[in-house]
């Protein structure tokens, strides 16, 4: 008898047992948390934080004034002042609290959507609207503030972060490299990649990934059978997943990691499990594809307001700190208006240029077609 009929003679496992043999064969994600969506400060055994009250008061102000200027950048949008935007609503508490466990020779690889992180490293907000408005490619110098310039490209920054980490340590620095991504970009090739260098190399390097749960409209289960941070096992280093809501959790964790990146110790992947309370960016309508109850339960775990409730119960902050506040956020929107309206109009017809070095007869064709399309807004006008 041949193997094949053989085979072919053993009974097939029904679909409902192959359906849980290709289930998920892992434990429960352990999520560090020290602050509670209720605004009770928590222990946890490996990750201790303790910082002052003026700290405190600091945490929450980056976040609320980073919340401030998003909202203001959405509106500018809306308004026809901005071609596109990334909202990071719901997602301070994990760049805020990353960001401040930095020193000033770390070295930080953006996406598109890290405007707190650019708070918290000194660029002008501004500056991060010139690019969405068309009239630059980022208006700050990545090496004064070590923050590179926003990359669009999705994941490519973990391999410019790995590259950059393994220079610092043929340099013998003792500075650290950090790396932002989604859960979307999680699943490009570029961050594998990222991971096996870093980890073959022992490169000191922090991979922070906000799961945001929603890779546009893609939802995170659709994209990985195992919680993010247990990927980081198959390379050969660690994993933690950290309350992307919590900004003391992220604040600790994330120094954890920089600090074991310094001492030599190679790569460690953070997990920020959070929420984008926003649209993936202003082009994008999150109702065409997840329901409202799920927004409203996030909600109810908002960053901002767990640590006011904090502070306000531990008497670390009193009313008038919270009126100031308020009046500085009014201040920075204000601010922020006034400089996008003054900038000038991107030129619309850039986009055909440099294209193809000695021009292209197609490129020529749509650059006609546009100009008679604005032209046509004209003539609609007179």
């Amino acid at each position: 008898m041949t193997v094949e009929s053989t085979a072919a003679r053993k009974p097939r496992r029904s679909s409902k047992r192959a359906s849980a043999a290709n289930k998920p064969q892992s434990s429960e994600p352990q999520l560090v948390q020290l602050l509670t969506p209720e605004g009770e400060r928590v222990e946890h055994p490996e990750y201790e934080i303790d910082l002052t009250p003026d700290e405190l008061r600091g945490l929450y102000r980056d976040m609320v004034l980073t919340r401030r200027f998003d909202a203001e950048a959405t509106s500018l949008q809306r308004q026809g002042e901005l071609g596109l935007w990334a909202s990071l609503l719901g997602q301070e508490a994990a760049q805020i609290g990353s960001a401040r466990a930095l020193r000033e020779d770390d070295y930080v690889f953006p996406t598109y959507r890290e405007h707190g992180v650019a708070w918290c490293r000194g660029v002008d907000p501004t500056n991060l609207l010139g690019m969405f408005r068309g009239v630059n490619h980022g208006g700050w110098d990545p090496t004064t503030n070590n923050f590179h310039l926003y990359t669009i490209v999705i994941g490519s920054q973990t391999l410019h972060a790995t590259g950059y980490a393994m220079g610092v340590a043929k340099d013998g620095a003792d500075s650290a490299v950090i790396a932002y991504f989604g859960d979307g970009a999680s699943s490009q090739g570029d961050v594998a990649e990222s991971f096996t260098f870093s980890a073959v190399y022992n490169a000191p390097v922090v991979f922070f990934c906000q799961n945001n749960q929603w890779a546009i409209s893609e939802p995170t289960e659709k994209q990985t059978r195992v919680p993010l941070y247990q990927r980081a096992q198959g390379f050969g280093f660690p994993g933690v997943r950290v309350d992307g809501n919590d900004v003391l959790a992220c604040l600790a964790v994330t120094r954890s990691a920089l600090e074991r990146a310094r001492r030599g110790e190679g790569p460690t992947l953070v997990e920020a499990f959070t929420y984008r309370m926003g649209a993936h960016t202003t082009s994008d309508d999150p109702t065409k594809y997840r329901a409202d109850e799920e927004r409203q339960a996030w909600e109810a775990k908002d960053p901002i307001l767990r640590l006011r409730t904090y502070l306000e119960n531990a008497g670390h902050a009193d009313e008038a700190f919270f009126t100031s506040l308020e009046e500085e956020s009014e201040t920075l929107g204000k601010r922020v208006r006034e400089a996008v309206r003054a900038m000038p109009d991107p030129d619309h017809l850039a986009i055909f240029e440099n294209v193809y070095a000695d021009g292209h007869a197609l490129v020529d064709e749509e650059r006609a077609q546009f100009i008679a399309y604005q032209a046509s807004f004209a003539e609609e006008g007179n």
